[in-house]
């Protein structure tokens, strides 16, 4: 057992230890290379052979000095590009002002972030989280203890549809009707049905079940992303508003991807003539720094007390001075129309490719949130395709095995949009052979 300091022995030490400790000789990074992933990490992911270790606007070089053009964004997350002077400067400002205090307090960024967040959209309130999942899990679990709340506990059915993508807790993995993220974690939440994307007579039906009166919640994203790039249809997300307020239960949109600007709206909602009960946000709000939010009114907010649930990091102050910033520019008619323009440019880009090489079957999207299915006889090789991009010095995403998926930067540049799609066409003629 180690023998305890006398307190004049821990005056002295404390007296004569440095304020702010340091090294006394600096450690040099050690080289890292792609293999070591495999010896170090847990095998969960199955990363690219290069390594980006620096990034500019919608550029980003490898350890070799070679220079991509990133069409992924992160999977949507570096909305305004990597190291955007503005988001830099808020970090920068806020490193050196305040790091994290908890929740036992609130902080200013967090306070002026959810200003801005409930000035320009439906919500009264907002709960910071870190993550996509966490926002989503926060607003299942808001939706559960609101219909517990008021309308006892036999409300508590969720209907989500198939293909869908929530996140990564077992209560939002369970939501997204894929199974093949689902199985193998042992009993999964009680209480989903799933029915298929835009199937407005299979909603209705699921309605039906116990007359509707267990539903608490539907939770759907505006557009499906990882679930192949479908948007939903005005008349799908239109009789998903109609049952949930005929049922007394909430409309959850999942606005992770589909949210900041992506489809040329602050929200997708804006553009679909719908208004939820509760939006969750996340990936583009941070530009790249770690923050989810979850947006209500305060009707439902007033389910959560204090102690109801909570989270250590939400809402700190760094993640919410560079949503700040994020937000500031995303948010303005330049940016906006600006997405909209590029969505025509891809569109264009995209459908003179196709003309060349007939390799997809159908170009749909968004913004600047694009999916491109392949056409027979090349349908299951979009993985195929994102390797050959990596090659050809481009980043882009899949969303399942049959379709590319583009999610670039909102500014992304005139010139980088003609090179990327001058690459993703080397790609596509690599690949598909």
């Amino acid at each position: 057992m180690t023998a305890p300091i006398d307190p004049a022995t821990a005056r002295a030490v404390l007296a004569t230890g440095p304020r702010d400790a340091v090294p006394s000789v600096p450690r040099a990074p050690f080289p890292v290379a792609r293999e070591d992933f495999d010896r170090l990490m847990v095998p969960c992911y199955a990363p690219a052979a290069f390594v980006p270790v620096r990034g500019e606007g919608s550029r980003v070089w490898d350890q070799q000095g070679r220079m991509y053009i990133d069409f992924a964004s992160g999977v949507a997350v570096t909305s305004l590009g990597h190291c955007h002077p503005a988001m830099v400067r808020a970090l920068g400002e806020q490193a050196r002002t305040l790091w994290h205090v908890s929740n036992w307090f609130t902080n200013e960024p967090a306070l002026r972030l959810a200003q801005r967040l409930t000035d320009a959209t439906f919500a009264d309130r907002a709960f910071f989280c870190n993550s996509g999942a966490e926002a989503n899990e926060a607003a299942l679990k808001l939706a559960r203890r609101y219909a517990h709340d008021r309308h006892g506990p036999h409300k508590y059915r969720v209907i989500s549809t198939l293909n869908a993508f929530h996140g990564r807790t077992l209560f939002t993995v369970t939501a997204g009707g894929q199974a093949k993220y689902s199985q193998g974690f042992g009993p999964s939440p009680a209480g989903i049905t799933h029915v298929p994307y835009n199937d407005v007579a299979a909603l209705e039906a699921a309605f039906r079940d116990e007359g509707g009166d267990d539903v608490c919640a539907v939770i759907l994203e505006p557009m499906q992303g990882e679930g192949g790039m479908t948007p939903g249809t005005p008349a799908f997300l239109q009789a998903a508003r109609r049952l949930c307020s005929e049922h007394r239960a909430l409309l959850i949109l999942d606005e992770i991807q589909s949210g900041m600007g992506r489809t040329g709206a602050l929200f997708s909602y804006m553009q679909k003539g719908v208004v939820p009960d509760i939006l969750t946000s996340a990936k583009g709000l941070g530009g790249g720094f770690p923050i989810g939010a979850m947006l209500t009114t305060d009707e439902v907010a007033g389910a959560f007390t204090v102690g109801v649930h909570g989270t250590t990091y939400g809402g700190n102050p760094l993640a919410c001075a560079v949503a700040g910033a994020v937000f500031d520019i995303v948010n303005t008619t330049e940016v906006l129309d600006g997405v909209k323009a590029r969505h025509a440019l891809f569109m264009e880009g995209l459908r003179a490719i196709n003309a060349r090489r007939s390799v997809f079957s159908d170009l749909r999207g968004e913004g600047v949130w694009l999916g491109c299915e392949l056409a027979e006889p090349w349908r299951g090789k979009a993985f195929a395709v994102m390797q050959a991009a990596g090659d050809a010095g481009l980043l882009v995403l899949m969303a399942g095995p049959d379709v590319v998926r583009l999610a670039p930067s909102l500014v992304v540049s005139l010139d980088e949009i003609l090179e990327g799609l001058s690459r993703l066409e080397q790609a596509l003629n690599r690949a598909l052979v």
